[in-house]
């Protein structure tokens, strides 16, 4: 193991490496949000070594020179604290978490069972399994997949960070095979009613989805649920699946097989808009297919054709989608029940999402209302944000994007980030409304809105102080059955005196309102 500590005045930074020692993002992420918790402790970063991690690491002047040495196999642990000691007791709990073991092996006089390390070690384990789910660093994800892939496994691939050019060759390889490769960058799936990544808890049914997004597949599953369908499986992509240059090649894998699946009788697509090409080959072959489908590509327009049905909205696909399968789906309740007293000052909204898909959709909406939107995620690529920590009039920021998230726990794990922007945002005498998305699934924070509670409450005190108002807009994606069960999530927001909203798209449309920006 090695050290670097460096004080910068009233902050104490301390650094260890690990060597070769390797744990997944996931793994890392947990550790990481339960040693920010501790009292005194500013920032913590535990990430594998790669020249990616550590250029971001030095950018932010957290690298001390003896522990940029390590390499991409070593485990760097960087604590920023108020105090030497604050940082020693945090370093030590993260220690501690890290060297921390799970399962009947670990159990005190119980024998032990060696890690595994490898899929060769797997495999004897489990040789019934059909599918691999890999969570390494981005350079050595593309050639675990491959072995998956040689073993005539299906994958999963949650991490990022691979390179396009190698996303092009795995999913040609695993299409040779008859395989599936969901990802790279691969949030969330759900096959024959297990969920994957973050996912949720949704009933059995008969509409199947496949989705180059992974915040859309959890929105549009989870108001399926509350509309009363139920989901056959949900095939994520990953995001440049629909690029022009891998051409939608686990999209249309996914897609003829729902259309061989005995179980799903209408099919629904969601991604953010595809190559024109792409797009092309996509509904060519769902036109070809004899099952009813939606189709959702957010900002584009699709036409409707034959058994092919266009939405808009997150919210339009999954009711349009339940329709089709015989059910009802009510009117869009999006409208809030009086606009609150503003001052002269306040003019602005500012969404801040821990979902991509989320961000996209909003600023489509507002788009639509006559409400133009800078973001760090830009559907209009002329109102890109010079700086995405900064915003400038109205603003939509996905806080998921790899620019905050390298490095860090991702804003659905973690809501020290969000946390922070929020307070900078109240602050800002411009500002009317305040959009939140509170994500809950497998994986995600154990109570997403019990931790932005007090945040919440704080900010609309001190603008009341001020003379001023502050709405505070959200809606939460997942359903009563997720272990943070969204009721109970819903009313700790309602009573820190935020307004509820049904789901994304309604969100999105009432914060514009209560901007005055209806039509």
């Amino acid at each position: 193991m090695s050290l670097g500590r460096r004080e910068r005045p009233n902050v104490p930074v301390i650094a260890i490496t690990k060597p070769n020692l390797y744990k997944d993002s996931l793994a890392l992420m947990r550790v990481t949000e339960q040693v920010l918790a501790r009292r005194g402790v500013q920032r913590a970063t535990l990430v594998m070594g790669t020249p990616a991690n550590k250029e971001i690491l030095a950018e932010a002047r957290l690298l001390p020179a003896l522990v940029a040495q390590s390499g991409p196999t070593d485990l760097i642990v960087v604590i920023d604290a108020e105090s030497a000691a604050a940082a020693d007791e945090a370093l030590a709990e993260a220690e501690r978490l890290l060297a921390a073991s799970v399962g009947p092996g670990d159990l005190a006089g119980a024998p032990r069972t060696p890690a595994v390390r490898s899929l060769a070690m797997a495999a004897p384990r489990l040789p019934d399994a059909q599918l691999v789910q890999i969570s390494v660093p981005g350079p050595y994800a593309g050639a675990e997949a491959l072995k998956a892939l040689k073993a005539g496994r299906h994958v999963f691939l949650f991490s990022d960070n691979v390179a396009l050019s190698e996303e092009l060759v795995i999913k040609q390889h695993a299409r040779a095979r008859n395989l599936l490769v969901m990802g790279p960058d691969c949030g969330t799936a759900i096959l024959n009613g297990v969920p994957l990544g973050f996912a949720n808890i949704v009933r059995r049914g008969p509409i199947g989805l496949v989705g180059a997004s992974g915040t859309g597949l959890q929105e549009m599953t989870s108001q399926i649920h509350a509309l009363g369908g139920g989901v056959s499986h949900a095939i994520g992509t990953g995001s440049r699946d629909v690029s022009a240059e891998v051409g939608a090649i686990t999209l249309l894998q996914g897609l003829d097989l729902l259309a061989g699946d005995d179980a799903t009788r209408v099919i629904a697509v969601v991604a953010k808009p595809p190559a024109p090409e792409v797009a092309d080959k996509v509904l060519a072959r769902l036109a070809a297919i004899a099952k009813p489908a939606v189709v959702l590509f957010i900002g584009s327009s699709v036409a409707a054709t034959g058994t092919v049905h266009s939405a808009g909205t997150l919210y339009e696909a999954a009711a349009a989608a339940v329709r089709l399968a015989g059910g009802k789906a009510a009117a869009l309740e999006d409208r809030p029940a009086a606009r609150p007293p503003f001052v002269a000052s306040q003019k602005y909204v500012r969404a801040l999402y821990s979902g991509g898909t989320f961000c996209y959709e909003a600023q489509h909406i507002w788009r639509t209302l006559g409400l133009s939107c800078w973001s760090n995620a830009p559907i209009d690529k002329t109102r890109k944000l010079v700086d995405s920590r900064v915003s400038v009039e109205h603003t939509a920021v996905d806080l998921g994007e790899d620019e905050f998230t390298v490095g860090k726990p991702h804003p659905m794990i973690d809501p020290a980030l969000r946390i922070e922007r929020f307070r900078h945002e109240a602050h800002d005498r411009a500002v009317a409304v305040i959009l939140l998305d509170i994500v809950l699934g497998y994986g995600a924070h154990a109570d997403p809105a019990g931790a932005l509670v007090p945040v919440i409450r704080d900010a609309r005190l001190g603008v009341a102080r001020e003379g001023r108002s502050l709405a505070v807009v959200a809606f939460v994606c997942g359903t009563e059955d997720d272990p943070q069960r969204r009721s109970v999530q819903e009313q700790k927001l309602r009573d820190a005196g935020a307004l509820v909203f049904g789901g994304s798209t309604a969100a999105a449309y009432a914060a514009a309102r209560l901007a005055g920006y209806a039509r």
